[in-house]
């Protein structure tokens, strides 16, 4: 039976609900000492992240599947990427060369700098045992499709290729997944929304195989991201206090993918 999302009154919506009252007066009694723009600042603040609370976010029931709650809420997300310019006219058969060159070339770069970062986390990942192995089953995975991709574009060398503003900002936002979260689970979740949309996308455009661009939508159809990444979310995302932490960083990587795809 569908899965059904509700906003449910738990003990930990009530704390948050507590905890903005208390941190929005706090922040308005400490701007009294400050000029007027500072307190517009520090209510907008609060404000701001009671709403970033509540955007989007309804708390899943202690059996549902974490793995596909986080696609289903950001469903939006991926029916939006799939009505942009650049698949539409790939799918009309009409895309200009130069435009899916520049796409592949912007993959390469996001390709090659997520090995990297993978690579960092395989080496830096000690526990739990379960995630440490995914990250090394991850980087070696993206370092074999890495060297792959720079043989078949006849690369010897790692190429010097400017990323465009979607692209840098996708980038800078793994890096800060990688940095600033203190559980190596959310660098997982931060990869999936690339592995997930792309099998989607793939298998939803309407490419005949004469097209020139029926090689992308074949490659990417096929994958099963679910073989790696559902169990190991299912197991670790397990209180409502991560789940909705995985949720925030996975939308916003749903919406790094769309921003790369209405810029290509």
């Amino acid at each position: 039976m569908p899965a059904t999302y509700h906003y449910v009154a738990t003990p930990l919506l009530k704390h948050y609900l507590s905890s903005f009252a208390n941190s929005a007066t706090y922040s308005i009694a400490a701007a009294e000492t400050v000029n007027t723009e500072e307190k517009m600042k520090a209510i907008a603040f609060s404000c701001f992240l009671f709403l970033l609370f509540l955007g989007g976010y309804s708390l899943p029931s202690k059996q549902q599947d974490i793995y596909e709650y986080l696609w289903n809420n950001n469903m939006d997300i991926a029916t939006k990427t799939l009505q942009v310019d650049f698949l539409r006219q790939m799918q009309r058969g009409s895309l200009q060369a130069e435009r899916y060159v520049n796409f592949t070339l912007q993959d390469i770069n996001y390709l090659l700098n997520v090995t990297k970062m993978l690579q960092e986390m395989s080496e830096k990942v000690t526990k739990p045992e379960d995630v440490k192995a995914f990250m090394i089953g991850r980087y070696k995975s993206y370092q074999s499709f890495a060297d792959f991709m720079l043989s078949q574009y006849f690369l010897k060398d790692e190429p010097r290729i400017n990323p465009t503003p979607a692209m840098k900002k996708y980038l800078s936002d793994y890096r800060a997944v990688m940095k600033n979260a203190n559980d190596p689970i959310y660098f997982a979740v931060a990869l999936l929304p690339c592995s997930r949309l792309w099998v989607w996308l793939s298998n939803k455009v309407d490419i005949p195989n004469t097209s020139p661009y029926y090689t992308w939508k074949k490659d990417n159809m096929s994958g099963h991201p679910e073989k790696h990444y559902k169990a190991l979310l299912n197991k670790h995302l397990n209180t409502s206090e991560k789940v909705q932490k995985a949720n925030a960083i996975f939308r916003m990587q749903m919406q790094n993918e769309n921003n790369f795809f209405a810029s290509s």
